[in-house]
């Protein structure tokens, strides 16, 4: 039973006379028991109710990072608002070199995605970040290689279950709609918008896998570390002389 909602019995009357007669003593006491419960009852499920969030606004602010998670929806959900309802609201403004304004705002808006998500969203949120090193081959001259870096967070670290969905949904579903949006400018002969949509696609689908093998990098790492520690634990506590069974 929560602190919230506590039964209490029905007092007796304290100050009693002694000629009053026990034969009519009132027995009201069970109709005021049994009153209080259908009202604390519901009052203890709308407790219970009250703590899961029902709107956008109550998650954002469940969020451990909610400009973070505000900045990473913008520059994900932007661009592909643009593209639909750009050439529209760019002729409220003026009528002539549409779509060069139009190409050139969806370019510096899906490279904007591109950084917040590789550098800033990514590490806030979950935890994880990427970046690609070239490195030279030893032995060989003028020859270089690039080599894939993960970086993952502690796993002690809390990592709120808001952002973690919101995360890794926008991730996922921005590549999905770029395709879609893809194969109606090819069913439309939209060509050049074809090609900024090629650009997205890649750009969107390069952040996408390379946070895949970074989680599954920092779980992998994480289990094994996990597994190791457990290990070395068991041997010595089996090779401790001192050790109480």
């Amino acid at each position: 039973m929560s602190s919230a909602y506590t039964a209490i019995e029905a007092d007796e009357p304290i100050n009693q006379t002694p000629y009053s007669q026990p034969q009519h003593t009132y027995t009201t006491s069970p109709p005021a028991n049994t009153t209080p419960a259908p009202t604390t009852a519901p009052a203890q499920g709308q407790q219970t109710t009250n703590n899961v969030p029902e709107t956008w606004v109550e998650r954002i602010r469940q969020s451990s990072h909610p400009i973070a998670l505000l900045f990473y929806m913008f520059f994900r959900l932007a661009p592909i608002f643009i593209y639909i309802f750009g050439n529209f609201f760019i002729g409220f403004f003026t009528t002539q070199n549409r779509f060069i304004l139009h190409f050139i705002t969806l370019i510096l808006l899906v490279s904007a995605d591109f950084w917040n998500l590789k550098n800033i969203s990514g590490r806030l949120l979950v935890g994880l970040r990427w970046w690609n090193e070239t490195n030279p081959i030893e032995g060989q001259v003028g020859e270089f290689e690039n080599v894939w870096v993960f970086e993952t967070a502690d796993p002690n670290r809390y990592i709120n279950p808001i952002d973690s969905k919101m995360f890794w949904l926008l991730l996922y579903g921005q590549p999905i709609a770029w395709g879609v949006l893809g194969l109606l400018a090819v069913l439309k002969f939209q060509f050049l918008y074809l090609m900024l949509i090629a650009i997205s696609i890649s750009l969107s689908v390069t952040n996408a896998l390379a946070f895949t093998k970074c989680d599954k990098f920092g779980k992998a790492n994480s289990f094994a570390n996990d597994l190791f520690s457990r290990a070395t634990g068991s041997m010595f506590s089996r090779l401790n002389p001192f050790g109480g069974r």
